[in-house]
């Protein structure tokens, strides 16, 4: 949505947008704001994005085959503090699309002995 509110800002102006789509104008204004100035964001999201480095050289370090349990517990062993629930939102993101599995064709049942 910020996407189409910048891209149609010009035109139309914020607030008509925001009128007609299900956002508030304030959000929008300090969504822009926070881009503009990352010390707006809050503080979980500040704490991740330290978190998440953390994660991703633990995880390297360990040849990239602990899950979020290992890493978890490593990073408890060096003295970090940090919820097994952050590790797995911050660190285990997938990065390829799921692909779905392939069934075999549809055998006509004409064709059926």
């Amino acid at each position: 949505m910020k996407a189409f509110i910048d891209a149609h800002r010009k035109l139309y102006g914020v607030e008509p947008i925001c009128r007609v789509l299900p956002i508030a104008p304030s959000t929008s204004y300090e969504h822009a704001a926070r881009q503009a100035d990352p010390d707006r964001r809050p503080a979980r999201e500040r704490r991740d994005a330290e978190l998440c480095r953390e994660i991703r050289r633990v995880f390297a370090a360990n040849f990239g085959v602990y899950g979020v349990r290992k890493v978890w517990r490593q990073m408890m062993r060096e003295g970090i503090a940090v919820a097994r629930c952050t590790v797995a939102r911050c660190g285990f993101r997938r990065s390829r699309p799921v692909v779905p599995t392939r069934c075999r064709p549809c055998i006509p049942i004409s064709s059926r002995s």
